[in-house]
């Protein structure tokens, strides 16, 4: 009994020890923590003296020594990263700044051994990546920086724009960006393809669209048509018709072309989805006026566009419209159907045709139509001069240089084409 009374004794207060220990060591952490709420160096360098073995307050006490004005020195803030790379060997953070400081010493190698160790233990994190990237673009390894990029890209949307102008500043190669830091994804390729054309490099977006579409990701048409805007502007008719055509090709539904082989006007019987963009009808909505498509009242079909004034301006007006493209030298004749009711004024819709980047080479007008009339005929034929290829096809409505010059009424247009003439 004595013997297991003893043993008895010794586990209690063997036990006890243990709880007082542990208590200890709970009290020395809890110090710890309550000197690292306020991390200045002071109460870092205390909170590592309560708690030794925690390895954020050698990061945290490196990372206020850097760049203390009065900081000890490099060589003190690489001795603790590394000894928060030997407590934590698993945190990625604490080995990239850890490579920052061996960069900044000058050992270069050691640098990227410590952001290479990151990346394994991490590989996909923009943080690590941006920090990588950038520190191969110091050392003169392009490629590598621009791999490290696309996890970037990847990763933070919220970076791209920055990582797109960082590597345009770098390289200046757009090839070499294309190949090595833009990944596989629709996202990210139109977010490159409006970068490049907002910073005119139409090229460079000519290229990248070229090489969406080999790559055949899914993506939605309408994201194209800000890139097929950049080339109308920079006169690309060439281009522009061909990325419609593989639009065309990718969603044969939604892009129903013509009613007929020859004619160039695409849903001239607006009886597709109006796109708002690319070739197809731009509908763009202004004060006075309501533009719909009319499935009560048509000429063909089962549905027109109807254009509604309220009679309470006087309005240029020219925003229904369609970018139609043409050849140099060719004769050309185009048709619609227009009806009116209740259009006021002197000044009433009639339809417009002309070269978009010079006026002066060819524009056209059809009569305007005022007051009430059933469906008309509407004509024009013409010749396309030496330098025309793109043409602007639109309703319009000049205003009125009279005191009554407030138009009101509706105006219904369908069943438009244009085909050339041999």
């Amino acid at each position: 009994m004595t013997a297991k009374r003893s043993i008895i004794v010794a586990i209690r207060l063997l036990l006890t020890l243990t709880l007082l220990y542990a208590g200890y060591l709970t009290t020395r952490r809890a110090l710890g923590d309550w000197y690292f709420r306020n991390p200045t160096p002071e109460r870092i360098q205390r909170a590592i003296r309560f708690d030794p073995d925690n390895p954020q307050y050698y990061a945290a006490l490196a990372r206020v020594t850097q760049y203390s004005p009065a900081g000890a020195g490099l060589d003190e803030v690489i001795r603790l990263y590394e000894k928060a790379t030997r407590l934590s060997p698993f945190k990625a953070r604490y080995w990239a700044e850890l490579g920052g400081a061996y960069e900044l010493a000058g050992r270069i190698k050691d640098a990227q051994a410590a952001y290479e160790r990151a990346k394994q233990l991490f590989p996909h994190s923009p943080d690590i990546n941006w920090q990588r990237g950038n520190f191969y673009l110091r050392t003169g390894q392009t490629r590598e920086a621009l791999r490290a990029f696309q996890k970037v890209l990847l990763g933070a949307p919220e970076l791209r724009r920055q990582t797109f102008d960082l590597a345009w500043r770098a390289t200046g190669d757009a090839d070499l960006i294309l190949a090595e830091m833009i990944p596989p994804n629709a996202d990210i390729f139109f977010q490159y393809l409006y970068y490049l054309v907002e910073k005119q490099h139409i090229e460079q977006a000519v290229a990248a669209w070229t090489q969406l579409l080999s790559l055949r990701l899914a993506f939605d048409s309408k994201a194209a048509f800000p890139y097929l805007d950049a080339l109308i502007q920079h006169q690309r008719v060439v281009e522009l018709t061909q990325a419609w055509a593989a639009l065309g090709e990718r969603n044969p539904v939604q892009f129903r072309q013509r009613r007929f082989t020859s004619d160039l006007i695409t849903n001239g019987d607006f009886e597709s989805e109006i796109l708002n963009g690319g070739l197809d009808w731009r509908v763009t909505p202004i004060e006075g006026t309501v533009g719909s498509v009319d499935s009560l009242t048509f000429f063909d079909g089962t549905h027109a566009l109807k254009i509604g004034f309220d009679g309470k301006h006087n309005l240029d007006y020219g925003h229904v419209l369609q970018y139609v493209p043409v050849k140099p030298h060719t004769f050309y004749r185009f048709m619609g159907y227009m009806r009116v009711q209740g259009i006021t004024t002197d000044s009433g819709p009639r339809f417009q045709i002309y070269d978009p980047y010079d006026a002066s080479k060819l524009f056209l007008s059809t009569e305007n139509l005022v007051g009430s009339a059933s469906w008309s005929p509407q004509q024009l034929e013409f010749r396309t001069g030496p330098a025309t290829r793109l043409l602007l096809i639109r309703v319009a409505r000049p205003p009125s240089r009279k005191f009554d010059n407030q138009i009101a009424g509706t105006v219904w247009i369908d069943r438009l084409s244009l085909n050339p003439v041999e």
